[in-house]
């Protein structure tokens, strides 16, 4: 099994700082990109960052200079957001591009992690 695990999320004010993690383990052997998406209720899941192997990151126009994404090794990312808005509420979940052994590449989710931003 591929395994994604995320942390950090949680209730913060607005304005205020979050920090998430995500470590992949289990079956999978590489990865090209771990990243961010996110889903607020009655809304379409929306990519919030990127980051590839290589170290190059992309980043959602509505988040771009408030959020940083960054690689702590080969299956660990992390999310640093600050100067969170309400409308950052949403789940937020860990994908990640990479391959068993032997296998095909393909994208892995992670369960989510609730962030709600509100005074």
């Amino acid at each position: 099994q591929v395994q994604l695990v995320e942390s950090g999320g949680g209730l913060v004010q607005p304005g205020e700082s979050l920090r998430l993690s995500c470590t992949a383990s289990g079956s999978i052997s590489s990865i090209n990109v771990m990243g961010w998406y996110r889903q607020a209720p009655e809304k379409e899941r929306e990519l919030v960052a990127t980051i590839t192997n290589s170290g190059v990151v992309n980043y959602s126009d509505s988040v771009k200079g408030r959020f940083t994404i960054s690689r702590g090794n080969a299956k660990n990312t992390v999310l640093q957001m600050n100067s969170l808005k309400p409308e950052d509420t949403a789940v937020y979940y860990c994908k990640v591009n990479g391959r068993r052994v032997a296998g095909p590449l393909s994208d892995f989710w992670g369960q989510g992690t609730q962030v709600t931003v509100s005074s």
